[in-house]
């Protein structure tokens, strides 16, 4: 585990170990209009491993928190998933719609609910829960990225029947509770999204799905990002969220955890808050599944996607598989890093 205090960044190595070039220091002194271009030249410079990495890769991405509520935060959340898929990163986007499902809710007068970080789903507001997530916030976000081209495809977890519920409990003080018609996926149909991905969309999906019962669920957004993660090999999900990122002991510290492997948080669930549990036992099942990394981001910092992305810092808490056995430490990459740096975990 690695940490870190306040909003200092982990001191991770890029790709390419070799430091870039300092290029206010190459050349003649420049008057400032050329200095702030050179400034961004070497940006784009350091962007580019990152680009040639991540091309023709797989990144899912969880669109919930602040970043759905301010407008300015909205337009740069496109213009991240835009300029990924520019840049050839075949990116899936799901999103919630919490808020506004409460919202909504609240002009019928009824209460929202929530039990270990989970909405209590009734029949009564199964429908309204679908209404919201389809018919309004997922035409939202899609017009959100089609405003930079033709690019998003909106659908649901009904649609092809690409995710398959049943009904789960929410776990209390590590007791089991009865949350009405929420769903785990059990199943994923990935032909859909794959044909939009080989045609160059962004498939923009929201979380109701069908079970096994033929019931209608809903499902956890994050829950549903990290099994369409691994059901499509993803090679990153992100999780956009209201904090920082997973705090080591807080509100008594703000020692940020920059890094962990499956079983340190693993052992760290039952002591989170509710609010954190479905995104980190998302981040859980990634990499326990086929996904190389998982990273919980603060949302309310805007191109906070492309931060983590394209910089050689990165940005939040990103969880890895675990290191193998033989590893001695943190300084030794595991199996299967292209090189020693940010993507290998920092091992």
């Amino acid at each position: 585990m690695t940490l870190r205090s306040g909003s200092a960044r982990p001191d991770h190595a890029p790709l390419d170990p070799t430091p870039p070039p300092d290029f206010q220091a190459v050349g003649p002194v420049l008057p400032r209009r050329l200095s702030e271009a050179r400034r961004k030249a070497g940006v784009l410079v350091e962007a580019l491993p990152w680009l040639t990495h991540f091309s023709g890769k797989t990144i899912v991405v969880k669109f919930g928190g602040s970043a759905m509520a301010e407008d300015a935060l909205r337009e740069a959340f496109a213009e991240d998933i835009v300029f990924m898929r520019h840049c050839g990163i075949r990116v899936v986007v799901v999103h919630g719609g919490g808020p506004q499902i409460t919202e909504h809710l609240s002009r019928l007068g009824v209460a929202s609910e929530f039990r270990g970080g989970l909405r209590v789903t009734t029949p009564e507001t199964i429908d309204v829960v679908r209404m919201v997530l389809v018919g309004s916030v997922n035409r939202d976000v899609v017009g959100l990225v089609n405003a930079h081209g033709p690019f998003a495809v909106g659908m649901s977890g009904e649609d092809a029947r690409l995710l398959t519920a049943e009904r789960r409990p929410a776990i209390v003080d590590g007791v089991p509770v009865d949350v009405g018609l929420v769903g785990d996926v059990v199943d994923v149909r990935t032909e859909t999204v794959t044909a939009l991905l080989d045609s160059g969309h962004v498939p923009v999906i929201a979380t109701v799905a069908r079970g096994v019962d033929g019931a209608l669920y809903n499902v956890n957004a994050d829950t549903a990002a990290a099994a369409l993660a691994v059901a499509l090999d993803a090679e990153k999900l992100v999780v956009l969220t209201d904090v920082e990122g997973l705090f080591a002991d807080w509100p008594a510290t703000d020692e940020l955890i920059s890094l962990l492997d499956a079983d340190e948080l693993e052992g760290m669930l039952p002591e989170l808050g509710t609010g954190m549990v479905p995104k980190m036992e998302a981040c859980l099942r990634a990499v326990r599944g086929s996904v190389r990394s998982a990273h919980v981001l603060d949302g309310r910092v805007a191109h906070a996607v492309l931060l983590e992305v394209f910089t050689n810092e990165g940005v939040g808490t990103m969880v890895v598989p675990n290191r193998p056995a033989h590893a001695p430490g943190p300084a030794v990459p595991f199996a299967g890093a292209p090189a020693p740096g940010r993507e290998a975990g920092g091992w």
